[in-house]
């Protein structure tokens, strides 16, 4: 599914590319919307680290011509393999498909890649399987990155994803309590299921518009004032 595009799923996009090039095909990447822990455990704690919007984006950078974004709710997670496989060749003639070594489908992930060089072989694609991306004698997860972001060590995660964690938020109205102060705030309306790093102050760019700013983020429930809802400002 993609979540975060870290450097793991860059590496097996660039294959996917890459043979794309020589075969004079489309790249084509393939993600949900909602990630299926959203639809199927809608109380869980907030872990995502991208939304629909950003995965394509990212997927985009890593080398994919196009994304096609599925959504997923019960039915969907209801498909057995071959009805699976049969969505992802409903999106367009398919030649080869890249995948990890861990790779599962369908319904309770009862397909694998066994399963899919099965069905190519039968109806004609190849399956290829990248090597999994290690860092720091560890394999690279999303999972990984959630574990450092929840500890507060957004410089590992940042080297795990290629990139510094980032997260978008609509511009609201706090309590003003900075401005009166002579340091006026941006406060940050997120997604529930956005997964944010652990409390504290965070050294952080800002991009609004054209603009790329140097800020201090404030993370948390501001003890201060009498703790409450918890804010990115």
């Amino acid at each position: 599914m993609f979540d975060g595009v870290h450097r793991g799923h860059q590496a097996l996009i660039a294959e996917l590319a890459r043979g794309a090039r020589a075969a004079g095909a489309t790249a084509l990447a393939a993600t949900f919307d909602p990630l299926p822990i959203q639809a199927l455990a809608p109380g869980a704690p907030p872990s995502a680290l991208s939304d629909a919007a950003e995965r394509a984006m990212l997927l985009r950078r890593a080398g994919a011509d196009a994304v096609v974004v599925f959504r997923f709710d019960e039915r969907f997670a209801a498909l057995g393999p071959d009805e699976f496989i049969d969505r992802i060749r409903g999106a367009g003639e398919v030649r080869r498909i890249v995948v990890g070594p861990d790779f599962h489908f369908g319904h309770r992930q009862e397909g694998d890649v066994e399963t899919l060089r099965a069905r190519g072989a039968r109806d004609g694609f190849t399956v290829e399987v990248v090597r999994p991306v290690e860092r720091g004698g560890a394999v690279i997860s999303s999972t990984r990155i959630r574990n450092l972001l929840r500890a507060g060590d957004v410089a590992d995660a940042a080297d795990l994803l290629g990139r510094p964690y980032a997260v978008r938020g609509t511009v609201v109205h706090g309590s003003k309590r900075g401005r009166a102060l002579g340091f006026p705030t941006i406060n940050l309306a997120l997604p529930r299921e956005r997964l944010l790093p652990r409390d504290g102050i965070y050294a952080m760019w800002i991009e609004m518009g054209e603009g790329r700013f140097a800020a201090a983020a404030s993370l948390g429930v501001r003890p201060t004032f009498g703790g409450g809802e918890r804010v990115l400002e």
